[in-house]
């Protein structure tokens, strides 16, 4: 359970309640996205708030998309800013809003130690350097900073995002699969728009930080009794939809 930092008071816990929130919000991702990006925005605002006071907090979304987490990081009273290179996503919700960047996170367009928290939701899996991208993030971070990191894991069942369960057999299999089913191809392209990125590569990358403290390392949406698998090999593939990487800059 994160507590606030300055009252105290519980504000998150990942127990199975919550769990089977956010699974119920995901079975809506394809039909109504709303319902679960919201979900997981508000979820995301009250877990970052534990690891440090999000009122007069600069902050970097890296694939903000359309605007959901904007709203729910901006209702806890942070200075948002926005990066992604995708302008239909920024548009999403209608207009593109104030602060916001088009780039790539693979090179941030910011200067050294800019941000309070660096944040990045499910993105880590659509670049095809991940880790450069995660370097960047933690160099934009202020010392004491924060740096938030969640990406679906490739061998968890929502690796192949819509191609998925196909992606097991392989990812180019399962886009030539669905190309063939559906008469187009899908929205994430494995090998340009979609990687394969594991468990272990994360852990490996958060072994190797010199320039920030690794706070946590846990399964996004598993209850906390489920946390312990995230160290067996083989199996933290497969039942770890997503991996969060929590930094504090040093």
């Amino acid at each position: 359970m994160l507590h606030d930092r300055r009252s105290g008071a519980p504000v998150w816990a990942a127990d199975l309640r919550r769990s089977v929130r956010l699974f119920r919000a995901f079975r809506k991702e394809q039909t109504d996205p709303a319902v679960f990006y919201e979900a997981l925005a508000t979820d995301s605002a009250d877990q970052l708030s534990g690891y440090l006071s999000l009122d007069g907090a600069a902050m970097l979304d890296v694939g903000g998309g359309p605007g959901y987490f904007r709203r729910a990081f901006e209702g806890r009273g942070a200075t948002y800013f926005a990066l992604d290179a995708d302008v239909g996503e920024l548009s999403g919700l209608g207009e593109i809003e104030r602060r916001t960047v088009i780039g790539s996170g693979l090179d941030l367009p910011f200067g050294d130690e800019t941000f309070d928290l660096c944040y990045s939701s499910n993105v880590l899996e659509h670049v095809p350097d991940p880790w450069r991208m995660a370097d960047e993030m933690v160099r934009v971070t202020k010392p004491g900073g924060v740096t938030f990191i969640s990406y679906t894991v490739w061998y968890g069942p929502w690796g192949g995002h819509e191609t998925a369960p196909w992606h097991f057999l392989g990812g180019r299999r399962a886009r030539a699969r669905y190309r063939r089913r559906h008469g187009k191809e899908p929205k994430n392209k494995f090998g340009e728009s979609l990687f394969a990125v594991t468990v272990a590569a994360g852990l490996d990358w958060a072994g190797r930080q010199d320039q920030a403290e690794v706070l946590d390392l846990i399964p996004r949406y598993n209850p906390r009794f489920a946390y312990w698998l995230t160290r067996v090999p083989l199996v933290r593939e497969l039942i770890t939809w997503n991996l969060v990487i929590v930094l504090r800059r040093r």
